[in-house]
């Protein structure tokens, strides 16, 4: 890398530093305006806007513009159109008008809905989101968008994820009102999302169909060497990873893109980027465009980036930690604990509104990180467990017991009688860290460890604002006749004691893999979801329509049908997992085999017609042929199961089944390929070994 950071910082952005420079300064406080308080933007100031926007563009080699949005696919969508417009002496101008930066209307038809409209009536449009900054990628302007149906229903995750900011803010503003913060006039969930991902060569990406198809490895056998040494974490960068690395942030930086922390992971070929925090809408966005990024970077240096959470059996598999918190736009960091006894009041009170709400809502933060590639990795040695629980750490927990039981809380230095004008001061790294937690506390933010590498984040920090806005919401609805009296603080401080005594059963600063906590886990009542299909039924539960309706988020339309989506998309991915298995077997590994029992057995007919014994040879050939009946028997029975499966109408049974049936019959096909491969030469497998894939780069 060559480029000064500072100069190439950003430099594809239509960021707020391009608009002062670009805009005259009352086009420039309208939209601000717009962007700060959500006014209206009027069509002269969006003409004005999107000309400015289109000259900039242009300047950048754009030829095209976009709508930049975020369907229930899993993935971005984008249309380009030119801006190219016709004269009437036939010749072709660059021109964008207001209407076209505002709004678009693609084609919604073939877009998931769960039954939210017809493919006869299938028109949708995306609307600018001028909270988030436009950019040039590729020759084209992409303008970030939301995507409603023609009836105004979400048809993506931006939509809700803005409409969730937009309720924790509102509810955190009166909240902080109580604590003196009067001047507050809005507050921001903040999310910072380490990327977890595999690089792999892409010739030996090229020979696996289960790759290409899947984003997974169907068959595989372990190789001598996993992860056992932990050799790979933190080590030092290969040639063409970092080579890959720096490429991957300078193309990040021109986006805008904090990208600030690269190493090498746990499991062979595995890595992480993380960056610098930001709002959650900006952050959800960021996320998605740099999962493209990397793909793209990774293709101009020979590799593939694997995205998926469980690309191989037998190590880790990727995670996207969720590092979410809430700032004021006076600059306080909501989750900071304070240095004076009302700013630790205040901090101890949205903590239990937190510790209230992931045990009242544990359902939604576990389906919030679900998939069918996520349930291959939660509960493994890499991931948390698909119970959900908080790690506080212990001085934050002791802070907490004191306060239940009337106690004094000590320090070393200091004693502090919880008497709420004493609350103390935390140092921000006061207590060790939980990587078994999926929901830990660590310093100033939790950390969402549950989160699949390939999800969009906008679900889960849809969620957890969510959550949090309604059990502030709560909070203030009890202390805000309280406020400015002598007795509030004691108030607050039996509020606390309530909720820590009612959900205190959430807090765990143990081992999650063990397995005393599962047992401990029932006995204290929690919830353990251990796949998407166990607890995706939940997201239309009553108390979760209630919150979700009451804030605006969803309607019940669209719960149920993202419900829908999800156990389709399972069932899918399941279906085109199986059906990728029974070609590969039927097409490559079952032929191999064969073929090499084949030639084994005309040497072993040869060998006896001159008199040698062949004892080796026929036993490897006893063993590989009874092999491959039993792999020729699964095939069968997969095949039929499937069929079966794909013939079910009822959405969630359909799930259920291929949970039950179609997954164990796979898994049962596996075991003998990977027992085969272990069996027979590697000249003769015709599928790249993990040998060969993680160590090959």
């Amino acid at each position: 890398m060559n480029a000064n950071i500072p100069d190439i910082f950003a430099c594809n952005v239509f960021n707020d530093e391009v608009m002062k420079t670009r805009l005259p300064k009352n086009i420039y406080k309208t939209l601000r305006k717009t962007i700060d308080g959500g006014e209206p933007l009027d069509m002269t100031t969006a003409d004005f806007v999107a000309n400015t926007i289109k000259e900039w563009a242009v300047e950048k080699g754009a030829t095209h513009y976009t709508h930049w949005f975020q369907p229930m696919t899993g993935s971005t969508a984008e249309k380009h159109d030119s801006f190219i417009a016709p004269t009437a002496n036939g010749m072709a101008i660059m021109e964008f008008s207001g209407k076209s930066l505002v709004k678009g209307e693609p084609d919604a038809s073939s877009f998931p809905s769960g039954g939210l409209r017809r493919t006869s009536s299938a028109r949708g449009y995306t609307a600018w989101d001028p909270t988030s900054y436009c950019f040039v990628k590729e020759g084209s302007l992409y303008i970030p968008t939301v995507f409603v149906s023609y009836t105004g229903e979400a048809l993506d995750k931006k939509t809700p994820l803005l409409r969730s900011m937009e309720a924790l803010s509102r509810t955190s503003v009166r909240f902080l009102k109580l604590f003196g913060n009067e001047n507050v006039t809005r507050v921001t969930s903040t999310v910072g999302a380490e990327q977890e991902y595999f690089l792999i060569d892409k010739k030996m990406y090229d020979r696996r169909e289960d790759l290409i198809l899947t984003g997974r490895t169907l068959f595989g056998a372990n190789p001598p060497k996993g992860q056992e040494l932990d050799d790979q974490y933190f080590a030092n960068l290969k040639p063409r990873i970092a080579a890959f690395m720096s490429d991957l942030d300078e193309e990040l930086w021109k986006l805008g893109i904090f990208s600030k922390t690269k190493h090498n992971e746990v499991a062979p070929a595995q890595h992480e980027m993380a960056p610098v925090f930001t709002t959650s809408n900006l952050g959800a966005d960021q996320n998605e465009l740099a999962m493209e990024v990397m793909e793209k970077v990774a293709l101009r240096h020979g590799l593939v980036c694997l995205l998926h959470e469980k690309p191989f059996e037998g190590v880790n598999g990727s995670g996207k930690h969720n590092n979410w918190s809430m700032s004021t736009d006076d600059g306080q960091n909501l989750l900071d604990p304070g240095d004076t006894p009302m700013e630790n009041l205040q901090f101890l009170t949205i903590l239990c509104a937190l510790i209230k709400g992931v045990d009242e809502y544990a359902d939604l933060m576990r389906l919030s990180a679900a998939s069918a590639g996520n349930d291959h990795r939660l509960g493994a040695d890499e991931a948390p467990p698909a119970i959900i629980s908080m790690f506080l750490g212990e001085e934050l927990d002791a802070v907490l017991k004191a306060i239940e039981e009337d106690t004094v809380y000590k320090t070393q230095n200091e004693t502090f009688v919880i008497g709420v004008n004493a609350l103390p001061s935390f140092p921000k790294d006061s207590t060790d860290r939980n990587r078994t937690s999926p929901f830990a506390f660590t310093g100033n933010r939790f950390e969402f460890r549950m989160v699949g590498s390939s999800d969009n984040i906008a679900c889960p920090n849809v969620l957890l604002n969510t959550i949090v806005a309604e059990e502030l919401s709560q909070f203030t609805e009890i202390l805000e006749p309280l406020k400015g009296s002598d007795n509030f603080e004691s108030e607050v401080k039996k509020l606390l004691k309530s909720v820590l005594k009612d959900h205190r059963r959430i807090i765990f600063n143990g081992d999650g893999y063990s397995p005393e906590w599962v047992k401990e886990a029932e006995r204290r009542g929690l919830p353990n979801y251990a796949s998407t299909v166990d607890c995706m039924p939940h997201y239309t539960d009553e108390k979760n329509l209630r919150i979700l309706r009451k804030f605006g988020i969803y309607n019940q339309s669209e719960l149920t049908a993202r419900k829908e989506i999800h156990l389709e998309k399972y069932s899918k991915t399941i279906s085109i997992e199986a059906r990728t298995m029974i070609e590969m077997a039927r097409k490559q590994l079952l032929p191999a085999v064969l073929e090499y029992v084949e030639k084994l057995c005309r040497s072993i007919a040869v060998k006896k017609q001159v008199g040698v014994t062949s004892a080796t040879e026929e036993k490897i050939a006893a063993k590989l042929g009874a092999l491959s009946d039993r792999f020729y028997e699964s095939i069968e029975r997969l095949e039929d199961l499937v069929n079966k499966a794909v013939n079910i109408k009822n959405v969630l049974e359909q799930a259920r089944f291929f949970r039950r049936n179609v997954l164990a019959e796979m898994d049962i096909m596996r075991s003998i390929a990977d027992e085969t491969e272990l069996n027979i030469p590697s000249a003769q497998w015709p599928i790249p070994s993990y040998s060969e894939i993680i160590y090959n780069v």
